[in-house]
């Protein structure tokens, strides 16, 4: 086991992830196999978005694939499926979600041949599932990404469309979270001083779950028919709340991780979501699965990269990022201004923040009402 390399990657390194031509590679010996978490291939969010870019990259290039879904929500499932998956001779096993760090630990010594690629795993969730600092194995890689540009430019997103009240609804207060939401209000804020707007409020708060529940949904019903216009809800299912709330009010929501319109829209009406907050899951998963047929998994084994921004001129090359073609752009933000912002933050000319080391977040142009924990 050796120790953890770095986590920053260099900017050339990045643009050769986001540039690479995929070759095809009919005979090759490499097998693909994605394990699910406790959802599954159809949960328009981390599982369905990893499972449908490992199949559609494995046919393009004539690679085997398959999937396992574990029959519960524990870590020995998990292991089970990834232990099944080895054994079947599946040599690459894609993993999405922080819930896998204990399994990987668990599995990845006893199958040193596998590569494992871990999506959205940290350091951290890493080095406490091993119990020591600086876990690496030379056959996992995890990425993890910037989600402070993805609240900023929603942030951003959300004051420049016109709207003034403003909530970011979190699941528990776990630093992926919290980089969403201080980035929010951090675009929110430049945004209004941008602009000129004033009044600009939002209100801030942690479910301390990642589920909607009756509790929460109460808290979410005194927002909107307080005022609130658009909820940033961020972690697992706790947009269920923020959505059943808007739909008594008419009000909007941000999604999260991946493009969300399509499950909350379908749930709860059309029109309600007015962006998401996503990572580049997809690239990710081209990005190491190009590089393990081209025998260059070196560059990549035995650590965790921070991904961002990639591209200034190409919004949907990033992997943090809007969706272009479900964002409801309208005159005051439209997809120009967003490849406009985008290019900004990639060129320094905007710096976004990650530190978040202060209790609550804080803005000088717009107030931020920080309630805490919901429940």
């Amino acid at each position: 086991m050796k120790k953890f390399l770095s986590v920053t990657l260099a900017a050339a390194m990045i643009a050769g992830m986001a540039t690479a031509a995929v070759p095809v590679y009919a005979d090759s010996d490499v097998r693909v196999a994605m394990v699910t978490d406790y959802g599954d291939i159809t949960d328009q969010s981390f599982n369905q978005t990893t499972y449908e870019a490992a199949k559609a990259w494995c046919e393009e290039n004539g690679v085997d694939f398959t999937y396992y879904k574990p029959s519960g929500d524990s870590t020995a499932d998990r292991v089970s499926m990834i232990e099944k998956a080895c054994e079947d001779d599946y040599n690459v096993v894609v993993v999405p979600g922080y819930a896998f760090a204990e399994a990987i630990v668990e599995t990845a010594e006893m199958y040193p041949d596998a590569k494992f690629v871990a999506l959205d795993v940290s350091q951290g969730d890493l080095d406490t599932a091993a119990g020591e600092e600086g876990y690496a194995l030379d056959n996992v890689f995890s990425a993890v990404y910037q989600e402070e540009i993805a609240g900023y430019m929603a942030g951003v997103a959300a004051v420049k469309m016109g709207y003034t009240k403003l909530g970011f609804l979190g699941g528990m207060a776990v630093p992926a979270v919290i980089r969403y939401g201080y980035g929010f209000v951090q675009g929110a804020d430049a945004a209004a001083a941008e602009i000129g707007a004033e009044g600009v409020e939002i209100n801030y708060a942690y479910g301390n779950q990642f589920y909607g529940d009756a509790d929460i949904t109460a808290a979410m019903d005194t927002w909107y028919q307080g005022g609130t216009e658009v909820v940033f809800a961020c972690g697992g299912g706790i947009y269920t709340s923020a959505a059943e709330a808007a739909a008594k009010v008419d009000g909007k929501v941000i999604g999260v991780d991946v493009d969300q319109s399509g499950i909350i829209d379908g749930q709860y009406g059309d029109g309600m979501t007015v962006t998401s907050a996503m990572k580049g899951l997809g690239a990710t998963v081209d990005t190491l699965l190009t590089a393990i047929l081209n025998d260059e998994w070196d560059n990549y084994g035995g650590q965790v990269q921070n991904l961002g921004l990639v591209s200034a001129d190409d919004p949907a090359a990033n992997y943090v990022q809007l969706p272009i073609e479900t964002t409801q752009w309208n005159d005051t933000f439209t997809q120009d201004d967003y490849t406009a912002l985008v290019a900004s933050i990639f060129n320094g000319d905007i710096e976004v923040s990650n530190d978040t080391s202060a209790e609550q977040p804080t803005a000088e142009n717009v107030t931020v009402n920080f309630q805490g924990n919901i429940k």
